[in-house]
């Protein structure tokens, strides 16, 4: 009979969280900061001079969310830096996944953002707040009401009884913070 997999210990898991966490920050990383940089570059191209004072306020929104989404994505790799081999592992996950949140949420404001610039530049007002809405709806959709509907799915193999349990007492689940 093969040996059974021991479960992970405390390290192991924020090590495993930490390097989940990083991969979806490169993932996130690199879209950011494409849309930061057309964002950068949009005031130099030839028909911005004819932009409304709606749309350049919308591209400030734009731009500055972009750039916090930026901050943020990035901060926890400054984190880590300075707080390299001290072991404090839970604080940087937990701190990674804060900056992480916030960055996405600063992501969709600036891409529904750039999404109402545009449409506002080529289609009617109307129809470019109704486009961006639907954008709207979608991020969030996507990027929030599925994933939080799902918190409590429980591990690949729980049983409904499991599942209900950890619902029910999230404290017997929750990780320690001493490690």
């Amino acid at each position: 009979m093969a040996d059974e997999p021991q479960p992970e210990t405390p390290k192991e898991r924020w090590d495993r969280n930490f390097a989940d966490l990083l991969q979806e920050l490169r993932v996130a990383q690199t879209g950011v900061q494409i849309l930061f940089a057309f964002l950068l570059t949009l005031p130099f191209s030839n028909g911005f001079p004819r932009t409304t004072e709606f749309q350049r306020d919308v591209y400030m929104v734009s731009l500055l969310s972009a750039a916090a989404a930026t901050a943020m994505i990035i901060a926890p790799v400054a984190f880590h830096r300075a707080l390299f081999r001290q072991g404090r592992k839970p604080e940087l996950v937990r701190f990674g996944h804060r900056m992480a949140t916030g960055g996405l949420a600063f992501l969709l404001i600036s891409m529904v953002s750039a999404v109402l610039l545009i449409t506002d530049f080529i289609l009617s007002r109307t129809v470019a707040i109704i486009v961006s809405g639907i954008a709207a709806l979608f991020f969030i959709t996507f990027w929030a009401a599925l994933p939080w509907s799902r918190r409590d799915w429980g591990e690949p193999d729980a049983t409904e009884a499991e599942i209900t349990r950890r619902r029910e007492h999230p404290e017997d689940f929750e990780k320690p913070t001493d490690q």
